[in-house]
């Protein structure tokens, strides 16, 4: 029906098949002295999204999502991964060959020291592992009586035998139309941040940071428009960029070239090490940075200084051109789902329409607009039981019709070179049960909790976490994520350091942009999601004795109203959501054809209590 550009379909390899890899892979540990080897969802910069040449944990186990790791010993094996992930494991990993696990509590560090014996050797790929996650992997080796052993070369490398080569993508120069600020005045910038860090120098081993700091853009990850690379920037002097040059036109490299020196990623090594030979103090990412640039620091005389990103924080809190693009890309988005959504009240009752379909329409609709890069995630279409997967992704083995009685859940997200979108709705189709609406309105509830809120600046997400939760937990029902994640300008739909969860520790800050989306997932049953991303902005209140903040929703597209239980909302709750709607019609139908702006009205009108 829809020609699809940005996502596939296809039904990852099962487990029963991996079985040869994990034995290929036993041999592989036996030829090197090891005793087991941790193989994490991770490329050099622990990425979200990353290579088809890094995904080794899915190669080996079958496991496709963005967060887990394995442990392969000798005789046992386990894959532990989060609450969001649990049901997909179970489906695609061989249950006699590995254990399903989890990857928070207890954590994995757990199962290796219960599963190790004295004199046992792990083995690690110290380029895929945090410098934390090296110690803790060592302290959990050293109580078992075991060792941890970094390895010269990836053990998984050395058995997959068509493993793609590493992505090459053009690099873009983002401009200044879009990005808001020069990177002088970015550099400027970190070099405030260096000093305060007390180091000569910051390794940036986070792509994004190289992105935003350098105005640049790429496409060597699916979803998120990054080019690979690192950059070393001295508290005084010129940075240097380690990115390979076949990624370059004759145009970016100037453009890279009037801030900083460029060389090959091959380079960075020996630079590094003679920063270090002076004794320089050299500041890493605790979150990013590889244990191996912690030991090539230190082992070459000089101090890692491991500590938070800084440019994380500048990154996080948008000028006032990203806030303009970022708006500007939500209206443009809000007309295709307004198409969409549109488009699914007409045709899904027939029950024709499959999952596939739903994610393929939505994708047309986007590129209709002409600005469309990417979607920013692979879009979760789920109905049914399906819809209770919270991280779900439509395969062709898995695909289902949306049928009457059913709930659609739609998560899904644009880049276009203005702001990045990411958005949740969940459909009724046909008459919901009254099950459906009690939830879908105590989700509803919380939504508009944060939505609503305002609180004193320096507020954390985890202060806030609590108001998505409420009403579920009077319910005694939950959900197993949190409630909000930041997200990039033209960079990754989930991005650091803020968040509105129960970890949320980074203060909320004005500029800022999260998501709201609480949710509730029936296992065997149907799942129900509300996303919107919120601004962070002044709140206006007269007399207030503190600077005070409150979110301004960028997301507009309709909220389902034959899921709500009017009878269940506070008249403010009621007001928030019929002034939400008003306002989704008014921005957003002039863009649209007669009959969308029929169903809009529709979909917008007021609610009575």
């Amino acid at each position: 029906m829809f020609e699809a550009h940005f996502q596939t379909f296809e039904e990852p390899e099962a487990g029963v098949a991996l079985t040869a890899r994990l034995a290929a892979l036993r041999e592989e540990l036996a030829r090197r002295k090891l005793t087991g080897f941790v193989i994490p969802r991770a490329d050099q910069q622990q990425n979200e999204y990353v290579p088809p040449s890094e995904e080794r944990l899915a190669w080996l186990t079958g496991f496709t999502g963005s967060a887990g790791l394995a442990v392969a010993l000798t005789q046992e094996a386990a894959l532990f991964v989060d609450g969001r992930y649990t049901l997909q494991a179970a489906k695609q990993v061989d249950a006699k060959a590995w254990a399903v696990e989890s990857l928070i509590d207890p954590p994995p560090e757990s199962w290796v020291s219960a599963h190790l014996k004295a004199g046992d050797r792990l083995g690690f790929d110290p380029w895929l592992h945090t410098f934390a996650a090296a110690e803790r992997l060592s302290a959990a080796c050293a109580r078992a009586g075991a060792e941890l052993v970094a390895v010269d070369s990836n053990p998984i490398d050395a058995i997959w035998q068509d493993r793609p080569q590493p992505p090459l993508a053009p690099v873009a120069v983002h401009s200044l139309q879009n990005a808001g600020v020069t990177e002088a005045k970015k550099l400027t910038q970190i070099r405030n941040e260096i000093g305060k860090l007390g180091a000569d120098a910051l390794v940036l081993s986070d792509s994004h940071a190289v992105a935003w700091t350098f105005n640049i853009r790429g496409a060597d990850v699916a979803h998120t428009p990054l080019p690979l690379s690192y950059a070393l920037v001295p508290k005084d002097g010129r940075p240097t960029i380690f990115i390979d040059h076949r990624k370059l036109s004759n145009l970016t490299r100037d453009h890279l070239e009037q801030s900083a020196d460029v060389r090959e990623p091959d380079a960075m090594a020996p630079t590094l090490m003679a920063l270090a030979k002076s004794g320089g103090s050299i500041a890493l990412d605790s979150a990013t940075a590889a244990d191996a640039l912690s030991r090539l620091i230190a082992g070459a005389g000089g101090k890692p200084v491991r500590g938070s990103d800084p440019i994380a924080l500048l990154k996080a809190i948008k000028n006032a051109t990203e806030i303009k693009g970022t708006q500007t890309a939500h209206r443009r988005d809000a007309v295709a789902l307004a198409r969409f959504l549109a488009f699914i009240d007409r045709e899904a009752a027939s029950g024709k329409l499959t999952e596939i379909d739903a994610v393929e329409a939505l994708e047309t609709f986007r590129r209709d607009t002409g600005a469309l890069k990417d979607v920013s995630f692979p879009t979760i279409s789920g109905t049914g039981p399906n819809g209770a997967i919270v991280h779900y992704r439509v395969t062709r083995k898995s695909n289902r019709r949306i049928a009457p009685g059913d709930l659609l859940l739609i998560d899904s997200g644009a880049q276009y070179e203005d702001g990045t979108t990411d958005v949740t709705r969940t459909m009724a189709v046909g008459e919901p049960t009254a099950e459906m609406r009690d939830r879908f309105t105590r989700v509803l509830r919380g939504h508009i909790a944060i939505a609503r809120a305002v609180f004193p600046d320096g507020t954390t997400g985890a202060q806030l976490d609590t108001l998505a939760r409420q009403y579920l937990w009077a319910a005694g029902v939950d959900f197993e994520h949190g409630t909000g994640h930041g997200v990039g300008s033209y960079l990754s739909v989930h991005e650091g350091p803020a968040r509105i969860s129960k970890l949320g520790t980074t203060p909320l800050k004005r500029g800022m942009i999260l998501s709201n989306e609480p949710g509730y997932y029936k296992t065997d049953g149907f799942g129900i999601r509300i996303e919107n991303l919120e601004l962070v902005v002044a709140a206006d209140i007269k007399g207030a004795e503190k600077p005070m903040n409150a979110f301004e929703t960028l997301t507009l597209a309709p909220i389902d109203r034959r899921l709500i239980d009017v009878a269940m909302l506070s008249r403010d709750e009621l007001g928030w959501l019929n002034a939400y709607h008003a306002r989704v019609r008014t921005e957003v139908r002039p863009a649209l054809d007669e009959a969308t702006q029929a169903w809009l009205d529709q979909a917008t009108a007021e609610l009575k209590a």
